[in-house]
């Protein structure tokens, strides 16, 4: 069966055509009310490749929509965000009225080279959403719906009225408030869904502890990020961003405190060499095992398995003391 290749738009013109809207005003930015999108093209309902920045609010009321394989509910406004060179789509309708275009919100759409040569090029990078997967949207309030609206309403002003020296200084600015703003919007969401995000960090902690404790054997490999965010149907950065917001540590940080604790059990509880335990835990090489338990608990494994002998073996000579203090009474 032949696989068919999503189609890449690589310029804002383009993708103004396949939404059957007038020329845009300016070839690197756009912004669209998506209410006045009046037909998609059979390739917008594709997958398909975007060569820009996207950003995306919808408000479609209760309408149901399928993204990929997944299915969910729209009720008010949802936001998304995806990086130049990102798959996205297939985006199918699953309502019919959804093909009318009743579904409202805005776009907005950056070429890269719009920002070129400014601060916000390399610190757009920062802003870890443009890698959440499509399931991982950021669902807005009333009150933050309106705030991102307002921005991007002045953004289109701003391109459509004025074409001076200063136009493209203010209106990455206004970006970098939107984007801002999306920022405390994912924090807030990752803070108030707390039952649905501590669900899943113990769903981590579990999965961590089964990884290290599932067999005495060696270990393949240290379990990745990707690893981790696979086996819990999340992208890696939405993970990682979740953890910080909800832990202050990142996935990493996880998967070390994890084997820090399985390797003070080794050190403490066996006889085997740090060679050896650094093997079984899944390290390649024995120096990466020990520069980790150095930096993590501030000893070298076997400064760690001395001090733990050492106050063992206090422990059972105090023992002793007090059992014969007890026989002579």
């Amino acid at each position: 069966m032949s696989v068919i290749e999503p189609h890449r738009i690589k310029t804002i013109y383009e993708f103004h055509q396949l939404l059957g809207l007038p020329t845009p005003k300016h070839l690197l930015i756009s912004v669209i009310n998506l209410a006045d999108i009046k037909q998609l093209s059979e390739k917008m309902l594709a997958s398909r490749i975007l060569d820009f920045y996207t950003i995306t609010l919808k408000h479609s009321g209760d309408s149901t929509y399928k993204y990929g394989q997944q299915q969910y509910n729209i009720h008010g406004g949802v936001m998304y965000f995806i990086s130049p060179g990102q798959v996205c789509g297939p985006l199918t309708p699953i309502k019919e009225e959804n093909k009318t275009g009743r579904t409202s919100g805005w776009g907005l759409y950056i070429h890269p080279d719009f920002l070129w040569n400014t601060p916000l090029a390399k610190e757009i990078r920062k802003y870890e959403y443009f890698n959440y997967s499509v399931n991982e949207a950021l669902y807005l309030s009333e009150e933050e719906e309106d705030t991102i609206i307002g921005l991007m309403q002045t953004i289109q002003k701003e391109y459509f009225t004025h074409t001076d020296n200063f136009s493209q200084d203010i209106i990455i600015s206004m970006v970098e408030v939107l984007l801002n703003f999306s920022n405390r919007f994912y924090h807030r969401q990752f803070l108030t869904r707390k039952t649905e995000n501590y669900q899943l960090l113990n769903r981590l902690e579990d999965l961590l502890i089964s990884y290290f404790d599932n067999t005495d054997l060696a270990i393949q490999e240290l379990p990745s990020v990707q690893f981790i965010a696979e086996r819990l149907n999340i992208s890696p950065n939405y993970l990682s961003s979740l953890l910080k917001a909800l832990t202050g540590r990142n996935t990493q940080q996880h998967i070390q405190d994890r084997i820090i604790e399985k390797a003070k059990v080794k050190l403490s509880t066996t006889e085997l060499s740090v060679s050896e335990i650094s093997y079984v835990l899944g390290f390649e090489h024995p120096q990466s095992f020990s520069r980790l338990f150095k930096a993590k608990s501030g000893l070298s494994p076997l400064g760690f398995r001395q001090i733990f002998k050492s106050k063992t073996d206090t422990s059972e000579i105090q023992n002793h003391q007090n059992s014969g203090h007890q026989t002579q009474r």
